[in-house]
């Protein structure tokens, strides 16, 4: 089974606030490639806790209660960013959603990326629906996930189509694991699966997780707690060698 699959819940910890800070005062991003070389990293950082908290347990949501479960174990709170539909093959944003009927307070996070489309010409944000794909329903949960400072999304299977929520929760956000190995093995997986900037990826994800960067023309370090790792890139910016 792919990392991809055991961990964002279809079958196939919080950045420090000082670093959260930092990249929120960038410039807004202006494409898809963009949100993805800045929240990417971490939000796949983030799965990876995410997915060792809730284990294999089935999930079950209540809408009313704005909560998804894991179990008998876990409870969280949670926002719906939207649905896909199986058979058509296309997705549908929460705050376009009027069927379902979900309270407001559940759709809060799927109207914040709705002007941030808006405001910044990202139309895969402010489109109501679109053609489904798993690379942009994945795209949209880690969109969410990095710009929020969430603890994880999850993709909700229920047959006919697919629910995509995020959650916040101090249990799963202590859970989080300060390793230096994992950017040596997550960065790669990544990056193959995303069309992006290697190089501007990489110094993101660095950030995001508290390191200290130096920057040459063709590499990257960053140090933290007596760790280094450093990447290595072409004259196009593709990684071409990762060591720590």
């Amino acid at each position: 089974m792919g990392l991809f699959s055991k961990l964002f819940g279809q079958s196939d910890k919080s950045a420090p606030a000082d670093n959260q800070t930092a990249q929120q005062e960038l410039a807004p991003c202006k494409t898809k490639q963009e949100l993805l070389e800045r929240f990417g990293g971490i939000a796949l950082d983030k799965q990876i806790d995410f997915g060792e908290v809730i284990g294999n347990n089935p999930y079950k949501v209540v809408i009313a209660k704005g909560t998804i479960s894991f179990g008998q174990e876990f409870t969280f709170p949670m926002q719906v960013l939207g649905t896909i539909s199986h058979s058509s093959q296309t997705w549908l944003w929460a705050w376009a959603n009027t069927i379902s009927g979900f309270s407001e307070n559940i759709i809060q996070q799927s109207l914040q990326l709705k002007k941030y489309g808006e405001d910044n010409g990202i139309d895969l944000l402010s489109s109501k629906t679109f053609d489904f794909s798993k690379h942009e329903l994945h795209f949209i949960g880690m969109i969410a996930s990095g710009m929020f400072n969430l603890s994880g999304y999850y993709i909700a299977d229920y047959g006919q189509g697919a629910m995509l929520v995020t959650i916040k929760s101090d249990t799963i956000d202590k859970a989080k694991t300060e390793n230096h190995q994992r950017v040596l093995t997550l960065f790669p997986q990544l990056i193959s699966k995303f069309e992006m900037n290697h190089k501007n990826a990489f110094k993101s994800y660095l950030i995001f997780k508290g390191y200290k960067l130096s920057e040459s023309e063709n590499s990257v370090t960053g140090s933290k707690n007596g760790n280094s790792v450093t990447g290595q890139f072409d004259h196009l910016s593709r990684l071409t060698k990762l060591n720590g």
